[in-house]
């Protein structure tokens, strides 16, 4: 039998980057594509804008920790190696990191709760990323056994989403479309680096943005 992996406490001080949200009372991290961040905090918030792509929200509410990761596509293709800044990309390796981290810091598996957002239909193209996206996140959470208590897929329009690991709280903004360019073009040069060089529920919806 393996033996449980080491419980790290995670850092006093605020992890680098984090700024306060005066709207939200709230330190705030973000949370950009390929990347995944964990807290421990009442007082931080973590955010990031989806439009294609998807995000899994997870905690573990007796550990009183959680995270968010942010992928671009569903699966890494056969005999990509794991190279850290372009696999956490993929949803296969984003959700293994972030639930890897929340274990670490003290989570268990049989307790995490997950909520998932994003999978829009972005671009007009037939090769509907945001759907396959969608797919896989569900079909993660049922052969991995998590529970899952809220998601917000699909659609034509992008999302931000503000969550508070701790208690497990989340605010989506949906945003108009004049507010896409930055994320689809984020994510569209994202997609053909991938291509040149493959490797190197309880919900609080408000308004438009």
């Amino acid at each position: 039998m393996t033996p449980p992996a080491p419980t790290r406490r995670l850092p006093k001080e605020r992890a680098s980057g984090s700024y306060f949200h005066p709207h939200f009372d709230a330190h705030t991290l973000k949370v950009m594509l390929g990347q995944h961040q964990i807290s421990a905090r009442p007082d931080e918030m973590l955010v990031t804008t989806l439009g294609s792509c998807v995000a899994a929200c997870i905690r573990d509410p007796v550990a009183s920790v959680g995270g968010m990761n942010h992928f671009l596509l569903p699966e890494v293709p056969g005999g990509i190696s794991d190279e850290a800044s372009v696999a956490a990309r993929y949803g296969s390796v984003a959700m293994e990191r972030l639930i890897n981290d929340i274990l670490c810091h003290g989570g268990r598996r049989d307790r995490l709760e997950v909520k998932v957002f994003g999978g829009a239909k972005v671009i007009d193209t037939s090769l509907d990323i945001g759907n396959q996206n969608s797919t896989f996140v569900l079909d993660y959470i049922r052969r991995e056994g998590l529970v899952l208590l809220g998601q917000d897929l699909g659609g034509t329009l992008a999302r931000r989403i503000h969550y508070f690991p701790v208690t497990g709280r989340v605010l989506r903004r949906v945003l108009r479309p004049e507010a896409l360019s930055e994320t689809v073009s984020q994510e569209m040069n994202f997609r053909s680096s991938l291509v040149r060089k493959p490797i190197e529920g309880d919900v609080e919806l408000f308004g438009d943005d």
